[in-house]
């Protein structure tokens, strides 16, 4: 094993700090990954403040993972030394169960191992560590072939962020002239609108905050709807054929509910937590679909990073030094950032 430079946190009341922690040798169908960048998410502030539960210290975060390949292992075919690659929320999984075998590893049914915060699978005793750290060392099928066109800081957030994203808008076929709703325009919603624009569709940005609407349409929205504008909301009514519900904490759904074409779906990738209670009739009279969704697969995170290639997507960004985490975190959670943080590990090394 190898002991490289990390940071992480220790208890749920503690500030991030320096850590050693433990990687893996390398084995015969392993990539070894050398951390350039790593994004900053929300659930990584839950996991280290453990605002979720279950959190098991030392916590060492990150699952934006962008790096260059310094060693494969004998087994390893698909890349090579000098690779750009990125690393997800995941790094392992069964590989054998229904879902594996359907590319969707993160319901594998017995469960995936996380990029921090699972039993490693290769290190008895020990959990997974994640991104806030110089190096990894992750199986080949975890690894992804990240575009050499696009800004890797700025590829980093894809990883999480953009998959969360991505994967309703596909599964659900989001297409050219459909009429896409975005609720919230955070790390989640700035993506939600480059994605559903370069598809093809009309995008919507639903927010609380007028002073967005510029932001938004300079990321793409072709209009902007105050949700506390009752009239505005009227008008946009039964009308959408999408909506992508990006807000982080319990809400009221009646509103966007109302929103809805008859069998059109609002799904949910940024609530972990209860809903308020919403009336069924909205539901009933449409025949419309609540619905959620977690990150996406292997080969669908693949395809992601392959599209923002094609249309050189990537995150707004602001990057951080490792030593700035703390403020960093204090400051996502006041929502003061454009729209991802992503730390420069050059500072860490």
């Amino acid at each position: 094993m190898t002991t490289v430079k990390a940071y992480g946190s220790t208890a749920p009341e503690n500030a991030l700090e320096p850590l050693d922690i433990k990687r893996r040798d390398v084995g015969e169908t392993d990539v070894k990954i050398d951390i350039l960048y790593c994004g900053v998410c929300h659930s990584d502030i839950h996991t280290a403040r453990n605002e979720w539960g279950g959190a098991k210290y030392p916590v060492v975060p990150g699952h934006e993972i962008i790096g260059r390949v310094v060693t494969v292992g004998d087994d390893v075919a698909n890349f090579k030394v000098g690779d750009l690659v990125g690393v997800g929320c995941m790094v392992d999984s069964c590989q054998t169960c229904n879902s594996c075998k359907n590319d969707l590893e993160q319901f594998c049914e017995n469960g995936a191992t996380f990029t921090y915060g699972s039993a490693d699978q290769h290190i008895k005793g020990q959990q997974t560590y994640g991104g806030y750290s110089t190096m990894v060392v992750v199986d080949k099928e975890f690894v992804l072939r990240v575009p050499e066109n696009i800004d890797p800081a700025g590829a980093a957030p894809l990883l999480c962020a953009g998959i969360t994203t991505w994967s309703p808008l596909r599964h659900w076929n989001v297409k050219k002239g459909d009429k896409v709703g975005v609720i919230g325009l955070g790390g989640l919603g700035h993506m939600g609108v480059k994605f559903a624009h370069a598809l093809g569709a009309e995008v919507v940005m639903i927010t609380t905050s007028p002073e967005k609407g510029n932001d938004a349409k300079a990321l793409g929205a072709d209009d902007v709807l105050i949700s506390t504008d009752q009239e505005d909301m009227a008008k946009h009514a039964a009308s959408f054929d999408f909506i992508l519900n990006t807000i982080p904490v319990g809400h009221k759904m009646d509103p966007y509910i109302q929103l809805l074409k008859i069998d059109a779906t609002m799904v949910i990738v940024g609530a972990v937590e209860p809903l308020e209670p919403f009336h069924g009739g909205g539901l009933i009279m449409g025949r419309k679909r609540v619905a959620g969704s977690l990150i996406g697969g292997i080969k669908e995170t693949q395809e992601m990073l392959d599209f923002c290639g094609e249309h050189n997507i990537v995150s707004d960004i602001e990057m951080i030094n490792m030593q700035d985490i703390n403020t960093a975190y204090d400051r996502v959670v006041k929502s003061d950032v454009k729209y991802r943080f992503v730390i420069d590990m050059k500072s860490l090394k």
